[in-house]
């Protein structure tokens, strides 16, 4: 990793708090990397007592940072753009050192990281509301929106730079101050990206503190994120039972809230699906990311007439795959994130089995990797059993049979979660069937493609369990932002709205 930080022009100092200067005054903490084991560098975390440092600084620094102009800010959010693209491959290889994501996935992350920048740039000259017609003569009606304050992101280890940027970069660009609190996983990657802001910051004659980071304790620190009123929004990524939990503290308080929870996501692929099409599609989509992305395809519902067609593909597909350095190109699989994840994966298929489903392949911990490498499984259930209703954050793919498209649509829609989905058909109608009201109840419907691999222009998230929120694209902007309705009488006299007369 020290080779890795050489690659930059700047000291990087491994202290996990900053917000105008760099500091911790918890424990050490040292990570192993899933790739092969080998102990990462240690980081110095932060205390509660450091968070309220933290917390002020970047609060007391929101009032500077909301008078800048937007365009302006979104100057600032550009020139992070264009540093990131200079440093591409280093911070490549930082996600794929700390939490093992294959090097074509962590390239792929860090050019999100870019896009959304690009994203920014541009809305930060778009931010406005509608002119409304007053029912009142003379009077002119709009609406307008303002910045929220200090929002806090807490994000999750699988999308250890993206999902950070998202909410940076549409945040500050609407001239909110950023608190960052990382998975406790991956706390180097949020360091570097954070340095780098740094120098952005300090070159433009601007308070540092207005990008800050904590690290530390995910339930200590996270916890008080959410209770603290100087926060005006908080933005998390991770599971369903802690967002349930922080949403409580959020909303308890009335602050604003962001969930982007976890994800059951499957694929529909009927008999009228080119077979090419879907196998590629559930190949990406249960195997990128080693199945630990919340849009990964954990469910798949073939149609009976190609059923066991399309299930002896996959198989043979998944003996082939090829598992290891994630650093190596030839590798499609890298490890799980850490120890525990694989033992969460083994839990799981022990239930399954358990609760009638068949391991028809995978599943098998490949400890002379060196590292937290599992064989991907497939399974096959009857339908949507207790275990498959829950997210288990590994490779394992649910295979279930239907016959008609209305039955594949419940079954799909029996869960909990409701993220992202897909169908596999050459069929318009089907198509039609499945992103209509009646279809999918997800926050994402695709066709013709993987349940993964969202774009940033479109806003991301979902439904029901997987919280409602949703960031990057789209008008996702107005999340952290407050609206304001605004009239302005220029009559010269009183006239009230409803035609209420007033005697005075």
């Amino acid at each position: 990793m020290n080779n890795i930080f050489k690659k930059f022009p700047f000291t990087i100092t491994l202290n996990g708090g900053f917000s105008g200067s760099w500091f911790a005054s918890g424990a050490k903490s040292s990570g192993y990397s899933p790739v092969d084991g080998r102990v990462l560098p240690e980081v110095t975390v932060n205390t509660s007592d450091d968070l309220g440092r933290i917390v002020t600084q970047c609060h007391e620094t929101f009032p500077v940072w909301r008078k800048v102009p937007a365009p302006a800010r979104g100057q600032i959010v550009r020139e992070y753009g264009e540093e990131i693209r200079k440093y591409k491959e280093p911070l490549a290889q930082i996600i794929t050192m700390e939490m093992g994501k294959p090097m074509r996935e962590s390239l792929g992350e860090v050019q999100e990281v870019i896009d959304i920048c690009d994203f920014a740039v541009g809305l930060s000259r778009q931010i406005g509301g509608p002119s409304l017609p007053s029912e009142r003569k003379s009077h002119r009606m709009f609406e307008q929106w303002h910045p929220l304050g200090t929002i806090g992101v807490i994000s999750a280890f699988n999308f250890p730079m993206a999902v950070w940027a998202w909410n940076m970069a549409i945040g500050m660009i609407c001239g909110n101050t950023v608190l960052w609190k990382p998975s406790s996983k991956t706390p180097i990657c949020a360091i570097v990206l954070t340095r780098i802001m740094e120098e952005i910051l300090r070159k433009n004659n601007l308070p540092t503190a207005i990008c800050s980071l904590v690290t530390g304790s995910g339930a200590a620190i996270g916890n008080m994120i959410s209770s603290d009123e100087r926060i005006s929004m908080v933005s998390y990524t991770g599971s369903t039972n802690i967002g349930r939990q922080l949403g409580k503290i959020v909303q308890e308080r009335f602050g604003k809230l962001i969930l982007e929870l976890g994800g059951n996501n499957a694929s529909i692929v009927t008999s009228n699906a080119d077979i090419d099409i879907a196998l590629r599609s559930i190949y990406f989509g249960a195997l990128g990311t080693a199945g630990q992305r919340c849009t990964s395809t954990r469910r798949v519902i073939i149609h009976e007439k190609i059923y066991d067609q399309l299930l002896s593909k996959l198989t043979d597909t998944y003996r082939k795959v090829k598992i290891g350095d994630p650093f190596e190109s030839k590798n499609f699989l890298g490890p799980l994130v850490d120890r525990s994840a694989v033992k969460a994966m083994q839990n799981a298929l022990v239930q399954v089995r358990k609760e009638g489903g068949k391991i028809l392949y995978g599943g098998e911990k490949l400890s002379e990797k060196g590292g937290c490498y599992i064989t991907p499984a497939i399974v096959v259930v009857s339908g949507n059993l207790p275990v498959v209703k829950e997210e288990t954050f590994a490779p394992i793919l649910y295979v279930m049979k239907f016959r008609e498209l209305d039955e594949a649509i419940s079954i799909h829609n029996d869960v909990p979660q409701g993220l992202s989905s897909s169908i596999i058909t050459n069929n318009i109608c089907e198509s039609e069937r499945f992103i209509s009201e009646c279809g999918s109840d997800c926050g994402i419907a695709n066709v013709n493609t993987t349940t993964n691999g969202a774009e940033i222009g479109g806003a991301f998230g979902g439904e029901k369990a997987t919280g409602g929120g949703r960031e990057s694209g789209s008008d996702s902007w107005k999340g952290y932002m407050r609206r304001q309705t605004c009239t302005i009488n220029y009559s010269g006299t009183i006239e009230l709205a409803q035609g209420i007369q007033l005697d005075f």
